[in-house]
């Protein structure tokens, strides 16, 4: 390995090379090449030693010619609704940091939560011809659907179930979310509740399990009121005012999220009602507050990191020709009993 202080400085040499960088590495221009476009079939200290000899020579690697050469650009698109919380980063960083493992960077995609925006991002996309995408969600409009279907591009979809995806998917049922919240009322003696609600698809898919448990109960009552996306502590303090303001008590208040959940404490509090004493109240996601607020937030926990690190591996796995065991991975999701409800 050639020293660092014997590479000239910054701007002396134009365009360093792959044989520039083959020769501070002390290493053949064809392992210095394999390494950067295949690393996982590189020992990982030959690896570190490429990469160290790209930093002091300033080399930049021609991706785009070594897609051409091997019919693949190396991108994986990811497309996510928002990341204005660790709701859907920890899942992003999780992808990332496993197609890195494999040689892959990841083009991150914020859509909203409209389909029409979905595929009009998507198709921008994929004219960068990306090797792999990953979608978020099940349902996406008809076009979308048929020209990720004609052009057989390997897709991973998640933060959803269905036994029909597009190709592959890592994800759980939000209807048995609900169910499951529903059935936990139940137990608790939770007749009247307040709903602090978003409107988006999966959320309404867990707001229907709850509606459908709920209301096979008699003398059961659900008042909601609705929070735009992407949902906010304020917006979860609005929400519990505009309930308490219809002049019903409650016995629980559920949100589609923990962020709501903490803003429906928060106001709960500033009525002089006492969490979980007067009022329980339930969120959604266990995001990296919940364990820590006060009350700490009964919610539902989803392994957000390890629906990240299958969606890359199966996306990989099956760029790389390897068959997938399954195509469909159920992650399933916990109710996690804390100190609001």
């Amino acid at each position: 390995m050639q020293n660092r202080d014997d590479w000239p400085d910054a701007g002396q040499v134009k365009n360093p090379t792959l044989d520039d960088v083959a020769r501070v590495a002390g290493l053949s221009p064809m392992t210095v090449s394999r390494a950067i476009n295949k690393p996982q079939v590189v020992r990982p200290a030959t690896v570190a030693k490429v990469m160290e000899a790209i930093q002091i020579t300033g080399y930049i690697p021609n991706m785009l010619a070594g897609g051409l050469a091997s019919k693949r650009s190396r991108l994986i698109a990811v497309v996510v609704p928002q990341i204005n919380n660790s709701m859907f980063v920890d899942t992003v960083q999780a992808i990332s940091d496993r197609l890195a493992q494999r040689g892959y960077h990841m083009l991150l995609c914020v859509t909203g939560y409209s389909p029409d925006s979905e595929a009009s991002i998507v198709a921008t996309i994929l004219s960068r011809r990306p090797d792999g995408m990953v979608l978020t969600g099940i349902h996406h409009s008809p076009e979308l659907r048929k020209t990720i279907l004609n052009i057989g591009l390997p897709v991973v979809e998640i933060w959803d179930l269905t036994p029909t995806p597009l190709d592959m998917l890592v994800g759980f049922s939000h209807e048995k979310v609900g169910t499951h919240i529903g059935e936990y009322c139940l137990q608790q003696g939770y007749l009247n509740l307040g709903l602090v609600w978003a409107g988006d698809r999966r959320a309404r898919q867990r707001r229907k399990g709850l509606s459908d448990v709920m209301q096979g109960q008699a003398g059961s009552r659900l008042r909601g009121v609705n929070a735009p996306v992407p949902t906010s502590l304020d917006a979860g303090r609005q929400g519990l005012s505009q309930l308490l303001a219809q002049g019903e008590r409650y016995d629980a208040i559920i949100c589609s999220s923990d962020t709501l959940a903490q803003g429906v404490i928060m106001e709960a509090e500033a009525h002089g009602l006492r969490v979980p004493e007067a009022l329980a109240v339930i969120g959604f996601g266990d995001l990296a507050f919940a364990a820590a607020n006060r009350p700490s937030i009964t919610t539902i926990a989803i392994d957000r990191v390890k629906m990240g690190e299958d969606a890359a591996t199966l996306l990989a796995d099956k760029i790389e020709g390897q068959r997938p065991h399954e195509a469909i991975v159920d992650l399933g999701f916990q109710l996690v009993l804390r100190n609001s409800g």
